[in-house]
């Protein structure tokens, strides 16, 4: 995968999700200052519009330029349904070329991998968990080589479960932590967040974006262009914190890889990335 699409993807605090049916508000939402848009075959796509979805999508990804695309990911059709295979063979040129595959419901990573090989070596992808068994299977997901972060679909969890979380979602707190502990592992980026539904309740987005980061999360998903200030604020970094970055990042140049002490801490690799990801978010 190139270092733009990786970069793109690895460091999205907002991700804005753009029904494939309305291809006019693709370089809208672009220009909405979220970091990446997700274009949607799936939820957002009525049954028998899912092969007009993808013609449209087809027709207009040639409108945006590299840079638009390597922000560009498009959630497919999980595995299994009748039109996730034409998704698929839409999508591996564009893969080659930036965008970056969503795969929704994801559950095992032997079919995740399948549809890598379908994209092609270069194509990232982004593990949506929604269900127990995606849980159960995060430590493989994220292990999986062309994934490059988890995101977790709460609202398909808590259906699978049964469940009917208050509004501070107490009740996903196990959950949460386990897709943050999957990505550390794996030494992915911190993992992606849910929606907030409420699309005019600004302090209810606020909590929630504020509740992400307070448990390891790096992005969250957003379903209006209103939220991605919101976001983006609650998941930047302060001017002392990217300060801080950057003395890491001037002192590891200095010690070509070798871990070495700042300010009475050890600094190592896994340091030294957090430091980039705040670089790399600052100068968006």
């Amino acid at each position: 995968m190139s270092s733009t699409i990786a970069s793109a993807v690895r460091h999205a605090r907002s991700l804005l999700f753009v029904p494939a049916t309305r291809p006019e508000r693709f370089a809208k939402a672009l220009d909405s200052g979220a970091d990446c848009i997700i274009v949607d075959l799936e939820d957002a796509v009525a049954e028998g519009s899912k092969d007009s979805a993808r013609e449209q999508l087809a027709q207009h990804l040639p409108q945006l330029t590299p840079a638009q695309l390597a922000r560009t990911m498009v959630r497919v059709n999980a595995v299994g349904t009748p039109w996730h295979e034409a998704d698929i063979a839409l999508l591996r040129a564009w893969a080659e070329r930036g965008v970056t595959v969503m795969l929704p419901k994801s559950e095992d990573a032997g079919a995740l991998r399948a549809v890598a090989q379908r994209l092609g070596g270069a194509a990232c992808i982004v593990a949506l968990i929604e269900s127990l068994a995606g849980l159960d299977a995060a430590d493989a997901l994220a292990r999986e080589s062309q994934v490059v972060r988890l995101a977790f679909g709460h609202l398909d969890f808590q259906l699978d479960l049964g469940m009917r979380a208050t509004a501070e979602e107490p009740e996903l707190a196990f959950a949460r932590n386990a897709l943050v502990a999957a990505s550390r592992r794996a030494r992915l980026p911190a993992p992606i967040d849910g929606v907030t539904t409420d699309t005019g309740n600004a302090e209810r987005l606020a909590a929630d974006a504020r509740r992400a980061r307070a448990f390891g999360f790096g992005g969250k998903l957003c379903i209006h262009p209103s939220q991605v200030a919101g976001v983006n604020e609650a998941l930047g970094h302060t001017e002392a914190e990217l300060a801080w970055a950057r003395r890491v990042l001037e002192e590891a140049a200095k010690h070509g890889g070798e871990a070495f002490s700042l300010d009475g801490r050890m600094v190592d690799l896994p340091v030294i990335r957090a430091a980039e990801a705040i670089v790399a978010v600052a100068q968006k």
